[in-house]
């Protein structure tokens, strides 16, 4: 049998099955590949959590925690220092820990809100005094902060303290009772998200962005756009909405010589997801946490006497500390700058025996980088006092 012998004519058409084949071999290529891409992908976001689940992730839940039983912090930054420094002296902070919960948890709050019922315009603000309209890049920053507090932050951290409904629309306070929902709805006040974080938490926030340059390659500096703090320590923040960090320092002897380019190189360059904190320390006296008006630090051209030698008022005179935290929000970019304020009456640092630390301290302000800062803490006035109790 003669084998058959088979020609390939290329220039013949192709039958109409061949034509569909292709086409169907085409189809299911074209499947597979999108299969395999959104295979990919999907396994790209579980590598790569959103900007949310990544901040939850960071934040460590405290299981059982007893805020009633639980002590405040306590500081003793002048320890070791005998010769006071202006520095930033900053440390990484885990993002854990940024707020802290205590035992004077509820007698704060309830303070906090009697303070701002009093005082509403000097404990919460907005920049939108100083320019027609309010800087359109303030409320979703003030927006972000507060959800990431309520919504994500603290029933993540205190689960004993705080929760959150089951679609996570509501902050329940499972202390103080109060409930707010966890994101801003378009028709609530800016300034309302504020007051809810005044009263909340016993934390101080400040928001800062990047003053609108027309030069875009001059370093941005931060300006003050935005605070809730119900316990400034001696000056009235409202006084410094809308200023630049250097503005804001500008009583603070020799700010700018010594850290001003420092600190606006540090606030214009931390990255998102990186914590840092600092603690610095001053001494008053009959001085409340609400220190809005200028008890705390000297005034220029204001001269006070001298406190003789056992007239100190010892049972009205505390170490005040500030935990001050910063970050950066990953959305808005804003800064946000964080006080908690803690008071040590001196009695108990002396008990203690802190007495000696402290007097070495005092001495050590005039011996710095900056002397003048003896002058500016009110040192000359309390000091030869406070160093014959201590003592004593």
């Amino acid at each position: 049998m003669a084998e058959a012998s088979y020609k390939l004519d290329v220039g013949a058409p192709w039958p109409m099955f061949s034509r569909h084949l292709l086409c169907a071999f085409i189809v299911g290529l074209c499947a597979v590949v999108w299969r395999v891409r959104q295979s990919r992908k999907a396994n790209a976001y579980e590598r790569k959590p959103t900007c949310s689940d990544n901040e939850k992730s960071t934040i460590k839940p405290l299981e059982g925690f007893n805020w009633e039983e639980t002590e405040p912090l306590q500081f003793r930054p002048f320890k070791g220092k005998e010769n006071y420094n202006l520095t930033m002296a900053l440390e990484n902070l885990d993002p854990s820990e940024l707020i802290q919960m205590d035992k004077t948890y509820k007698d704060r709050v309830t303070l906090r809100k009697s303070v701002l019922d009093q005082n509403h315009d000097i404990v919460v603000a907005i920049n939108n005094d100083k320019t027609p309209e309010e800087d359109p890049r303030i409320r979703p920053a003030i927006s972000e902060l507060y959800t990431f507090v309520l919504g994500k932050y603290l029933p993540t951290r205190y689960p004993s303290m705080f929760r959150l409904n089951a679609e996570g629309s509501l902050f329940q306070n499972l202390v103080t009772g109060a409930t707010w929902p966890t994101t801003l709805s378009p028709a609530t006040p800016t300034i309302q998200a504020l007051e809810t974080l005044s009263q909340t938490v016993d934390e101080d926030f400040l928001i800062l962005l990047p003053e609108i340059s027309p030069d875009s390659e001059d370093q941005p500096r931060y300006i003050l756009q935005a605070y809730a703090t119900c316990f400034p320590a001696g000056f009235n923040t409202r006084e410094k909405l809308g200023l630049r960090l250097a503005d804001i320092h500008d009583p603070v002897p020799r700010y700018q010589e010594k850290i001003g380019r420092s600190m606006d190189k540090f606030f214009a360059r931390i990255q998102v997801g990186k914590f840092v904190k600092r603690v610095n320390w001053s001494i008053t006296i009959d001085t409340g946490l609400f220190a809005a008006f200028g008890e705390t630090h000297a005034v220029s051209g204001k001269k006070e006497e001298a406190i003789e030698v056992g007239k100190l008022n010892v049972d009205q005179t505390v170490l005040r500390c500030e935990r001050q935290t910063l970050h950066r929000l990953p959305v808005s970019k804003a800064l946000v700058f964080t006080v908690h304020t803690y008071v040590y009456p001196v009695r108990q640092l002396k008990d203690e025996g802190s007495g000696e630390d402290l007097a070495n301290a005092v001495d050590g302000l005039k011996r710095g980088n900056v002397p003048e800062i003896h002058t500016y803490k009110k040192g000359d006035v309390w000091g030869e006092a406070l160093k014959d109790f201590l003592r004593a």
